[in-house]
């Protein structure tokens, strides 16, 4: 994954970013997938799905699987209390 700068920030078109107000790019898979590790980890319910949706769709091959999707299921369980 490239650093992306201030000014590449700025330059890349609104279809690159997966969150509200420009939030989570993902430009590439390497920053998709970032997205999804940070948003799973700082976003409140309704981001995490907006971002997966986003992410699944532009990079349908990134699907969250494995022993992190089991701690997201509990994580967001938690946000319903």
């Amino acid at each position: 994954m490239g650093k992306l700068t201030g000014e590449d920030r700025k330059a890349l078109p609104a279809k690159d970013f997966a969150g509200p107000k420009r939030s989570y790019p993902v430009e590439d898979k390497a920053h998709a997938r970032a997205a999804l590790s940070r948003v799973s980890t700082n976003g409140s319910p309704a981001e995490k799905k907006e971002v997966r949706a986003k992410v699944e769709q532009k990079y349908p091959t990134i699907k969250q699987s494995g022993p992190g999707k089991e701690l997201e299921k509990r994580l967001n369980a938690k946000d319903k209390w």
